[in-house]
């Protein structure tokens, strides 16, 4: 809902200070406690105030003046026990709130931040930082501010390795920046996986959709290798594609906006793609049927990836802001920048799986 308003995350009150109300007398009217309602204020420590003994008033008052006192050099303000996990609880319900409500914003392309931020990537962070265990290098590279276009190898059976590089991204750039990932239409025509790819803020990979993002100051991460980088056998990992027609490069020109090439070491052995059933692919309107050391023999578990070790390495920004607005017409042009990309992607993998140690460490 485009015209929603977002409450903010972080909706607690605070509970110091909290009074009881005065007692009644029979006859009542409100009046004074009674004598042995409670004990009377006691002295206020030296540079504290004096606080009420009352059952909860007292405490919750106490609580509030030992926080606001103020405290010795190098001596830490300890949080009351379970205070972080009473906010992380009224957060939630916060969140939950504003989904049963509607308040919230999408964009025209479905991209839900806040969901993205909250669920998405705290369930793919396990994930990235646990089991893959992915190093990040370079993400500076990528501009703090205005459009980019991060364009990477593909790979490893499944698109795992886009998921991974947006995670990369959200939490490891210093300006915090999100990646909105070009996706193929086979993506958009699955269930479930349509609604939270664009939640997640992946739209289709086409000229149209990459410009308007661009145009916006978006970071767009595209892999022109496709299901030819991603389906490739075993055989073959780390050789790159080819890179389509360079349409990403033209796309670039257009918008005047940094070319960022992405190199992914780690992918290519989560799922070893020892064979191809295309028979079945064809039947199923896949673009190849994956055949691994463990699928389909396994059956679901042999979906399970392996627990390789990832490295995420973004270059030097490659400028597209000096030439003409007629040079996104120009096929050569085009052709050498797009050859200069896959150039310096390949070079780099080269050199990563060189430096590495294990597939696995």
């Amino acid at each position: 809902m485009a015209d929603a308003k977002v409450i903010p995350f972080d909706d607690d009150r605070s509970r110091g200070g909290a009074q009881r109300p005065a007692r009644r007398r029979p006859g009542g009217q409100r009046g004074a406690a009674a004598p042995d309602a409670s004990p009377a204020p006691v002295s206020a420590l030296p540079g504290r105030q004096a606080v009420s003994q009352g059952p909860q008033g007292g405490q919750d008052a106490r609580e509030a003046a030992e926080a606001a006192a103020p405290r010795p050099d190098g001596e830490e303000v300890r949080e009351r026990p379970g205070a972080q996990w009473d906010r992380r609880i009224a957060g939630g319900l916060a969140f939950l709130r504003r989904r049963i409500t509607g308040e919230y914003d999408v964009d025209e392309f479905g991209y839900d931040e806040e969901l993205t931020d909250q669920v998405l990537m705290s369930l793919l962070r396990p994930f990235y930082e646990k089991y893959f265990r992915v190093e990040v290098k370079g993400v500076e590279n990528i501009p703090a501010e205005g459009g980019a276009l991060v364009v990477a190898n593909h790979s490893g059976t499944l698109p795992l390795d886009g998921l991974m590089m947006q995670v990369a991204v959200h939490d490891h750039h210093p300006a915090g920046r999100h990646l909105r990932l070009l996706a193929a239409d086979l993506v958009f025509m699955l269930p479930v996986v349509n609604e939270l790819a664009r939640k997640a803020g992946h739209t289709l990979a086409c000229a149209e959709d990459a410009q308007a993002l661009l145009e916006r100051g978006e970071v767009v991460g595209v892999m022109p290798e496709g299901f030819k980088g991603i389906g490739k056998p075993f055989s073959e990992r780390y050789k790159l594609q080819r890179f389509g027609r360079g349409g990403f490069v033209s796309t670039a020109l257009r918008t005047g906006t940094p070319i960022v090439p992405c190199s992914i070491v780690g992918a290519e052995e989560i799922y070893p793609m020892i064979g191809n059933a295309k028979t079945l692919a064809r039947l199923l309107g896949f673009p190849y049927f994956p055949i691994t050391p463990t699928f389909p023999w396994l059956g679901p578990a042999g979906l399970v990836p392996l627990p390789t070790k990832w490295t995420i390495q973004f270059g030097e920004p490659i400028p597209t802001d000096g030439y003409p607005p007629e040079a996104a017409e120009d096929p050569m042009l085009m052709f050498n920048l797009t050859d200069q990309v896959r150039e310096q992607i390949q070079h780099t993998l080269y050199k990563l799986l060189v430096q590495r140690r294990s597939v696995f460490f």
